[in-house]
């Protein structure tokens, strides 16, 4: 077990929840596909009759079908595809997010580093190993035990053997540290963090 120094900049910065809801939110308004598209009373089919006469009949006036206040009629302010929900996040904003949620997950201890994940060959048993292990060092009993994912893990760099062993844990989520981000780290418990050395540099050189 080694030692090392982080930056201020990336584990030491203040909580700043205005700025991490803002990237958050962007990031998924991002995401969107925008796929929702709703037809309004002059593209649905039919209507062309007036239903009943205007007066004489008891009932109240109608002039079309395609009317919103009836069955199969258009639909009145629905979502259209044409709609654009993409926001603008910069790198800083998203750099700075990321750092603020990191600095706040190492105040908690939820953040853990190892050396290296890599395996001699591709062994869930052995990746069963490494997350007893794991679950010991941030004390949680449930960890080694739990069905849902706890554990945001980042990689440093691509290594088939690492992720085809751990790839069927449910405890753990397999990202890369390129493309950590705050919406990612807010929805798991811990942080594990690999080669901890070059990713803190990658993660300094971000800011």
């Amino acid at each position: 077990m080694g030692s090392i120094d982080l930056p201020a900049k990336v584990f030491g910065a203040a909580w700043r929840a205005d700025l991490v809801h803002q990237v958050v939110e962007g990031m998924r308004s991002n995401k969107r596909a925008g796929t929702a598209d709703t037809k309004d009373r002059g593209e649905v089919r039919g209507g062309g009759k007036k239903p009943w006469k205007q007066k004489g009949t008891g009932r109240a006036r109608h002039g079309s079908t395609r009317s919103p206040i009836w069955v199969g009629g258009g639909v009145t302010h629905g979502p259209l595809s044409a709609k654009n929900y993409k926001r603008k996040v910069s790198k800083k904003m998203r750099a700075q997010a990321l750092f603020s949620v990191l600095s706040k997950k190492l105040k908690h201890d939820e953040i853990i580093f190892v050396d290296t994940l890599s395996t001699s060959s591709i062994k869930t048993k052995d990746a069963v190993a490494v997350v007893k292990n794991i679950s010991k060092a941030l004390g949680s009993k449930t960890l080694a035990s739990s069905k849902k994912p706890r554990v945001l893990t980042a990689l440093f760099e691509r290594n088939e053997k690492t992720e085809k062993s751990f790839r069927n844990l449910p405890q753990l989520e397999l990202v890369f540290l390129k493309n950590l981000n705050p919406m990612d780290v807010l929805q798991y418990k811990y942080l594990l963090i690999e080669n901890p050395v070059e990713s803190v540099k990658f993660l300094e050189s971000r800011g």
